[in-house]
């Protein structure tokens, strides 16, 4: 090798192992509940994959937006209002500078909504409301707005440990033509058949109509697996993680697995549920007592889970966690310690090992990780 070739290949060396060291900055946004302590709306962090580190950026100030969704094109952020308004809130991103400013606001249709997506073509969201039982879908304008001609849907019914429903989720499947809820008080998986054109009422009830789960078992939140053919639910109340087979709209039950170890005889108060990216592994929290992180290996041909550690999250009542882009790091929400938790992730084993870092933030109730532009 010539001298020039030489120093052009150590240079390159050089900038390859810089840009490593330097790590990728994406944005943190971090969801609060407000009606009491110092928190004010949503906050805006920037985050960087090589050591964790944050910088505090801006916020929005809103009425407990304790759940929050991102467009697929990052220009807006959808929240519910999970305080005396019961709104669902529209918000313009600029992805470049994490600037959240508020576009309208409209009633959720009914009372306590505590969840909410949005489609993957950016119009409709769905919301979970919690203490009225229903979910409801709005349609999105063309600036972002939110339109006022909701459809709400009634659940009916209820189970062993709750005397009426409690819509506490409602993801929408890959393919973006099925909505699938938890509804905690009558132990069911709701799936309606999504189509955006059928503008006001783009939701309907498919044949297959519910998967129920064991009585008495919560369901609360639920993630697909990034191979779309698997799907899993967390249950608050017996402490689960529920994993099914998933085709065109189609849910089957394959697996009930506890998240507490057998001798835990508490209640278990299960919370959030992800998949890391790369299908390996499912993650399910409980709060309140136990305050523990269930972490699963999933076998890639069947969807069934195994119980390979479970890590104490340090503090208490996480309501949500997320995994940062790089795989390398989870952040999770602790509302009775007033803190969102650092931890670094082995990516091989799926094991978690505490961080010390830690956000200080009065009711954090979300975490979620967006590309900066």
């Amino acid at each position: 090798m010539n001298l020039k070739k030489t120093i052009c290949f150590c240079a390159f060396v050089m900038l390859t192992s810089s840009s490593f060291a330097q790590g990728t900055k994406y944005h943190l946004l971090i969801g609060t509940y407000t009606s009491s302590g110092k928190s004010e709306g949503i906050y805006v962090y920037d985050f960087d994959t090589k050591d964790a580190s944050t910088t505090y950026k801006s916020k929005v100030v809103l009425g407990s937006p304790s759940y929050f969704a991102v467009t697929n094109d990052r220009k807006f952020v959808y929240t519910v209002g999970e305080d005396r308004s019961k709104n669902i809130n529209a918000l313009s991103f600029d992805a470049k500078t994490g600037d959240l400013k508020l576009l309208n606001s409209v009633p959720s249709g009914s009372a306590g909504p505590t969840y909410i997506s949005v489609d993957a073509t950016g119009k409709y969201v769905f919301a979970g409301n919690y203490g009225g039982g229903t979910l409801t879908a709005v349609p999105i304008n063309a600036d972002g707005t939110l339109g006022s001609d909701i459809q709400d849907i009634k659940h009916e019914g209820k189970s062993i440990a709750k005397n009426k429903p409690f819509v506490h989720s409602a993801v929408v499947s890959p393919d973006n033509k099925y909505v699938i809820t938890a509804d905690l008080g009558t132990d069911k998986m709701n799936v309606y058949a999504f189509d955006a054109s059928k503008r006001p009422n783009p939701l309907t009830p498919t044949a297959q109509g519910f998967v129920a789960l064991a009585p008495g078992a919560g369901p609360r939140h639920s993630t697909f697996h990034p191979n779309k053919k698997f799907y899993y639910a967390v249950t608050e109340l017996d402490g689960t993680v529920n994993a099914f087979k998933y085709k065109k709209g189609k849910i089957d039950l394959i697996q009930t697995i506890k998240m507490a170890a057998d001798s835990y005889t508490g209640k278990p108060d299960g919370a959030d549920i992800h998949v890391s990216a790369d299908g390996k592994f499912l993650y399910a929290t409980t709060r309140n007592v136990l305050n523990e992180i269930a972490i699963y290996s999933v076998d890639q041909k069947t969807g069934k889970l195994t119980v390979v550690g479970r890590q104490p999250i340090g503090g208490k009542s996480s309501r949500t966690f997320d995994i940062d882009p790089s795989g390398n790091w989870m952040l999770v929400t602790s509302q009775g310690t007033n803190e969102i938790i650092f931890f670094k992730r082995d990516q091989q084993t799926g094991l978690l090992t505490p961080t010390g870092q830690k956000i200080l933030h009065d009711k954090p109730s979300m975490v979620k990780f967006v590309k900066m532009d």
